[in-house]
């Protein structure tokens, strides 16, 4: 076990809780879309702030301060404030061309980003090729999530990584005082990122078209959920989606009704158009 000076920033998605049923499409294409828009952010991160663990609907990050603490805050916050414009870019890019019908698809415009930063001694641990970070510093971060900001997209850093940073220059942070369980009264800064939130029409409901770009996503989507229901795609533990179990029932639900409900609505919505 290593002691080492790192800031930890923990990336978190929400809001499908109360638009996801347990209809087994809407599960599993919300864990898909939540999955590629954490990915997005992922990508986003460049070194020394690396991903340490997916925690179902949330990435854990971590990066050595170094000698100049100053700078590297300062890159660590310029990161993350970059990880809002690129969520907003997936999202707007899986709503332009996803005309799935069901309850995740229909509600991609819901899902919200929030990151907490924080910096402090972390006891690091080596297994194998993975490291395993401890101590009180990770678990506030953690706590850090369940807190009074009534919004639902912030950034969340504790007045320890503020004092360093600096903060994001020309803005002026909402200082707040949150109770972080187990661990006390902990002052924090937050800032709430302005980013475009235009979204376009999502397109009319419709089965995927040979060679677009829904087609593509669709059959990323449908693959994963046969990996799903064979178990051999284990399920991250996503905080904001109800832990259902994969049936024979549930592949039925997936690839015959869920078509079969489609094709109603479709031609419905055809014959709709002619009247």
């Amino acid at each position: 076990m290593e002691i080492k000076r790192l800031a930890l920033v923990l990336a978190d998605i929400s809001g499908y809780t109360k638009f996801v049923k347990m209809h087994t499409m809407s599960l599993l294409h919300a864990e898909m879309i939540i999955t590629e828009l954490l990915e997005a952010v992922i990508d986003q991160a460049k070194y020394p702030l690396t991903l340490i663990e997916l925690e179902g609907d949330a990435a854990f990050l971590c990066a050595e301060l170094g000698e100049n603490e100053r700078e590297a805050t300062q890159d660590i916050l310029r990161q993350v404030t970059e990880f809002f414009g690129v969520f907003t870019e997936k999202e707007m890019h899986l709503i332009s061309c996803d005309s799935c019908m069901c309850e995740a698809c229909r509600n991609i415009e819901k899902l919200k980003l929030k990151a907490i930063v924080h910096c402090g001694d972390v006891a690091v641990n080596q297994v194998r090729q993975f490291e395993r970070l401890a101590g009180e510093d990770v678990i506030l971060v953690h706590r850090l999530l369940k807190n009074s900001v009534p919004a639902k997209e912030y950034i969340m850093m504790t007045d320890a990584f503020y004092k360093i940073s600096g903060g994001i220059a020309g803005e002026t942070p909402e200082t707040r005082l949150e109770n972080a369980e187990g661990i006390g009264t902990t002052k924090v800064q937050v800032y709430y990122p302005v980013v475009d939130k235009t979204f376009p029409t999502q397109p009319v409901v419709n089965f995927p078209t040979p060679g677009s770009e829904f087609r593509t996503i669709a059959n990323r989507w449908n693959n994963y959920a046969q990996r799903r229901m064979i178990e051999h795609e284990p399920r991250r533990n996503f905080a904001s989606l109800p832990d259902k179990k994969m049936t024979l029932w549930s592949r039925f639900d997936y690839f015959v009704l869920s078509d079969i409900i489609s094709s109603l609505y479709i031609r419905w919505l055809k014959l709709t158009k002619k009247n």
